[in-house]
């Protein structure tokens, strides 16, 4: 008799472990050692001078882009994006070796968090064959010397858990808040997120953030993450303590983050997705005969050889 194997999804990923969810010990931890992770400085003013912050933003778009088509672990992304600005932190790059750059750190994040991580092959094709696979290892030894080898850092994701589960609301709309805080997480990387609200279908939009968003804590970010997300599905189901500044309050004492830097936090990501939804209907009225997907394309890879200059 013939033996078959017929799984559907591999890819299963373990539970959450209530002994790490649940244990108010690993949020303060966490807490404690995320400033560890962060770049030593704002590195375009004092360490980079052949690379400009539009060149980020078009790497790190082409970043997003490899891991939604490569369906990564939605940790890869701002790992590598943590990986990047501490190397650029440290040492001075020519921006002919960005792309490269770019292409280590997903290479290392997803050795990290992947059951079947990207290869240097696969990485190499993305740039349309700018790098060789040789080029990638030599430079992910250097990466590895520049970052002393610490790669488990600690990023939004390790706390968006930690912070729904002392939410007062509903296993359903704890999934949405969810999703939606995961996106806005991408979107303080890169400038590129997704937004969904319950009545409509996916729409993307397009923000040109600046580098200050690298330089916040990702407790920070995380937590200014949820809470524009609850303000932005108004789920807050009546409840005074979830809106408004008493939802900032409460937060803010989820993760010890200093209120009013919470609240600027949040502001500016809300103020960033308003301007660009106003973007984005100028872009369809003046182009009535192309979908939002379509306006919003982002940098195809081999787009980002036009920094390769």
């Amino acid at each position: 008799m013939e033996l078959l194997c017929c799984e559907v999804d591999p890819m299963r990923r373990a539970l959450p472990d209530p002994s790490l969810l649940y244990d108010d010990r690993v949020l303060h931890n966490l807490l404690t050692i995320e400033e560890r992770y962060l770049p030593q400085c704002s590195y375009f003013k004092c360490v980079q001078k052949d690379i400009q912050p539009f060149m980020r933003r078009m790497v790190a778009t082409w970043m997003l882009e490899v891991c939604e088509e490569q369906k990564c672990e939605e940790e890869v992304f701002p790992l590598a994006m943590n990986y990047l600005d501490r190397f650029l932190a440290v040492v001075p790059t020519r921006k002919c070796h960005l792309q490269l750059l770019g292409a280590v750190c997903m290479f290392l994040a997803s050795k990290l968090k992947e059951t079947i991580p990207l290869t240097a092959e696969k990485l190499c094709i993305y740039t349309d064959n700018s790098i060789k696979p040789q080029e990638l290892l030599e430079w992910e030894l250097v990466v590895l010397g520049k970052l002393k080898w610490n790669l488990a850092a600690v990023t939004p994701h390790d706390f968006i858990e930690h912070i729904l589960r002392k939410l007062p609301l509903p296993k359903d709309k704890l999934v949405l808040i969810r999703k939606h805080a995961q996106t806005f997480i991408a979107l303080c990387a890169t400038g590129r997120r997704t937004w969904s609200s319950l009545e409509i279908l996916l729409q993307i939009y397009r923000i040109n953030l600046d580098f200050n968003f690298a330089m916040y804590p990702p407790s920070m970010i995380a937590t200014g993450s949820v809470g524009a997300a609850i303000c932005g599905l108004q789920l807050d189901d009546g409840d005074r303590s979830l809106s408004g500044d008493s939802l900032t309050d409460f937060l803010a004492k989820i993760t010890s983050t200093d209120v009013d830097c919470l609240k600027a936090c949040q502001e500016q990501i809300e103020s960033v997705l308003i301007n660009n939804l106003r973007q984005v209907r100028q872009q369809q009225q003046s182009n009535p005969s192309k979908t939002v997907e379509e306006l919003d394309q982002a940098s195809t890879p081999t787009d980002v050889r036009d920094i390769n200059l």
